[in-house]
């Protein structure tokens, strides 16, 4: 059966990691708001307080839905590039990026995203809608993965602040990018908080 799979990014985060700005609080219920007719049988969110208060405040529009945390839609690195995966005119950049990750994060980040791959993807036993509340990251795996593009491809996909993503997994089809990185539920306001001017389209 058909699984629809939607994903956003937690809403604007407080620089001290508490949850939610103001504006990360109006994101997260514009969201909801616009989910409100989805017949979700699950609502999956990372542990982190940004991510936790935004599947909360979406919640509220989806009465009776049931509120999922778990590691697997937390905040990691989920695949690190082996030694001459990268393009040469990009592998320099991304090795700088990548060098405070520790050996013990990326073995548990490849271990979550594989984990991710098997919870939230794929065709399901009855026809499925979820919704994944997380982290930019992860966002950018799951995208990756529908595309079956490289796994370094990760890199580069970028997900705005409650912004909306939807993949469609259906029997002996390829699954569907429907929508990415949607941000019509927000004013203009409100649409790629934290990313810099020259990345406003």
């Amino acid at each position: 059966m058909t699984r629809h799979l939607y994903i956003t990014r937690h809403g604007e985060a407080a620089p001290d990691g508490t949850g939610l700005t103001a504006n990360g609080r109006r994101q997260a219920a514009l969201l909801g708001e616009r989910l409100k007719d989805v017949p979700f049988s699950a609502v999956h969110h990372g542990p982190l307080p940004r991510a936790a208060q935004t599947a909360r405040l979406i919640g509220e529009s989806l009465p009776g839905v049931p509120l999922r945390e778990s590691e697997i839609a937390g905040d990691y690195v989920p695949y690190v590039p082996v030694e001459g995966e990268l393009p040469a005119e990009i592998a320099a950049q991304y090795k700088r990026f990548f060098e405070p990750v520790t050996p013990e994060e990326r073995e548990e980040g490849a271990r979550l995203a594989s984990q991710a791959l098997d919870l939230f993807t794929g065709p399901a036993n009855e026809p499925r809608h979820e919704l994944v509340v997380t982290h930019n990251f992860l966002v950018g795996w799951l995208v990756r993965a529908a595309m079956d593009a490289p796994p370094w491809r990760w890199l580069g996909v970028n997900q705005a602040n409650a912004a909306l993503t939807v993949i469609r997994y259906a029997p002996g089809r390829p699954s569907s990018v429907l929508v990415f990185n949607d941000m019509s539920h927000l004013p203009r306001e409100l649409r790629w908080t934290g990313f810099p001017p020259e990345q406003h389209v």
